[in-house]
């Protein structure tokens, strides 16, 4: 082969491997940080990000539930022999979707979404795809038009 077919091969066979997404090793200590998560209670005032608490306490057990729902998700996403980056961020989307038709207000929302970056951060996603900022700012808030 001549020196520039070479690098054309070489340039092409880098940039075939490149582009797969990197498959991420997962154990033990993601899914236990997933049971602790779990079992934490939530919606509590917390001061080191400004929140005062759940606005209406009645959907303290309702909004847990949520999102102890997608933390299983997350772990059924450990056990399919295939995590992905796609697999989470689906997992993600179906979280926030289970909040449509609840009245929420901007706080609880957000802190939905900081739950929900908690649960990015155990498993190493970096990306929730755009669904965390479409649910925090571009969600459609019932009764008003």
């Amino acid at each position: 082969m001549k020196p520039t077919q070479t690098a054309i091969f070489l340039l092409l066979f880098i940039c075939l491997f490149s582009c797969q997404e990197v498959q991420r090793k997962y154990g033990s200590k993601e899914k236990s940080q997933l049971e602790a998560f779990k079992k934490k209670e939530k919606f509590l005032m917390d001061t080191s990000i400004f929140y005062p608490g759940i606005g209406d306490s009645t959907n303290r057990p309702l909004f847990t539930q949520k999102i102890n729902l997608v933390a299983a998700d997350f772990e059924e996403v450990l056990n399919s022999g295939n995590p992905s980056e796609k697999a989470f961020q689906e997992k993600i989307g179906i979280g926030l979707d289970r909040f449509k038709g609840l009245y929420i207000d901007t706080e609880d929302r957000e802190r939905i979404a900081h739950y929900m970056e908690e649960l990015m951060d155990i498993v190493g996603l970096e990306s929730s795809g755009g669904a965390l900022n479409n649910f925090v700012y571009d969600s459609e808030i019932p009764g008003e038009l």
